[in-house]
C-alpha cells in the first residue's frame, strides 16, 4: 500500500467534488523538497538558465550551457495534480513522486523548481508554447505525443489497470467490449486505448465518458454513470481505498514508460534533464523516491 497521509486522501476526495480545481500554483513544497545545494546554486543563477546551471552544478551535463529555460533560473514543471502518488495536493502544496523527481532534477542543473498545475490534456500545449519547460505527470511515451513534443529517458514504469463496483460483472477488461460505458481521464493513455476502435484494441468512442480528473471519473462509476474506469495503478490503489465498494481487475491493461516531455526546440535541456536522471538513477535517488510513495507490495 502507498504511504498516503489522512490528509492526502480527503483531498483527493474532495478534488472529486470539484469541477475547475485545475489552475496555476507554484508549489512551496517543491521548493522545501530540494536540497540547499540546490537552493544556493539556483539563487547564483546568472543572466541565462545555462550558464547558471554550469556554474552550480559539477554534475551537470555538457551541453547544459546552451540550454534555455522560459525563466531565467528557474525549472517549470507542467503538471495534473490529481494523479497520487506522482502528484496531488496537500494543502495549498502540490508533492508527490513527479515533484520530488523534478526537484532533484532542478538542483542538478542549479535550478529553482517552480510547479504549474493545469488540466492533463494542455501540459503538451504548455510545453509547446513556451509556458513550460517540461511535463512530467506521470505521462506515458506515445508515438502521437512524439509528433509534438520529445521525451527524456523513462525513470518510472505504469500500469493501466480496470477499476469496478465489486458486485460489478465485469472481471477481465475484456469483459468492457459491447457497449459497457468506460470512465477516463482527458487526454491519458486509458483514454486513447480505450477510445480506439475494437479492431485496434479499443471498445470505441461512443462507449467511453471522458473527465476531466481521474478522481471525477471514480466519481462517476460510484455513482453509476459508468461501468469502469481505466487509469494507473497507483492513483486507482488510492481511489480504491477511499471509495468503499470498489475494487481493481487482477488483469492489468496495459504497461507503459513514463517520462518527461520537453520542446522539440529545445533538444539542449532534454540532454540536461537526461543526465540528471541518469546521475540520478546511478546513485539510486530516483528509487528512493518510488518506495517512499509505492510499497514492494
Amino acid at each position: 500500500m502507498k504511504k498516503l497521509t489522512a490528509v492526502v486522501m480527503a483531498g483527493v476526495l474532495a478534488a472529486a467534488a470539484l469541477t475547475g480545481c485545475g489552475g496555476s500554483s507554484s508549489s512551496s513544497a517543491a521548493s522545501e523538497a530540494g536540497s540547499a545545494a540546490g537552493s544556493s546554486a539556483a539563487s547564483e543563477a546568472g543572466s541565462t538558465a545555462g550558464s547558471s546551471a554550469a556554474a552550480g552544478s559539477s554534475a551537470a551535463p555538457e551541453a547544459a550551457g546552451s540550454f534555455t529555460t522560459v525563466e531565467d533560473g528557474v525549472l517549470t514543471m507542467a503538471t495534473n495534480a490529481y494523479f497520487p502518488p506522482y502528484e496531488y495536493y496537500e494543502g495549498e502544496d502540490v508533492i508527490g513522486i513527479d515533484v520530488e523527481i523534478a526537484q532533484a532534477v532542478a538542483d542538478k542543473l542549479g535550478l529553482t523548481l517552480k510547479v504549474e498545475d493545469m488540466e492533463f490534456d494542455s501540459i503538451i500545449t504548455a510545453v509547446q508554447g513556451g509556458k513550460a519547460d517540461m511535463g512530467l505527470a506521470g505521462m506515458t511515451i506515445t508515438e502521437e505525443r512524439k509528433k509534438n513534443v520529445s521525451f527524456s529517458d523513462s525513470y518510472a514504469t505504469g500500469v493501466q489497470v480496470v477499476i469496478v463496483k465489486e458486485d460489478s460483472e465485469i472481471t477481465t477488461p475484456d469483459d468492457l467490449a459491447g457497449g459497457k460505458k468506460i470512465g477516463v481521464q482527458l487526454g491519458t493513455t486509458g483514454d486513447t486505448y480505450a477510445s480506439d476502435t475494437p479492431e485496434n484494441g479499443g471498445y470505441g468512442e461512443e462507449n467511453v465518458e471522458q473527465y476531466s480528473k481521474g478522481a471525477d471519473a471514480v466519481m462517476a462509476l460510484v455513482q453509476g454513470k459508468v461501468d469502469a474506469v481505466i487509469i494507473d495503478n497507483e492513483p486507482a490503489k488510492s481511489f480504491v481505498e477511499s471509495n468503499e465498494g470498489l475494487k481493481i481487475l487482477e488483469t492489468e491493461y496495459v504497461n507503459e514508460d513514463y517520462a518527461a516531455a520537453v520542446s522539440k526546440e529545445n533538444e539542449a535541456l532534454l540532454t540536461a534533464i537526461n543526465g540528471a536522471l541518469g546521475e540520478l538513477k546511478a546513485d539510486g535517488t530516483i528509487q528512493s523516491i518510488l518506495d517512499k510513495y509505492i510499497s514492494a507490495n
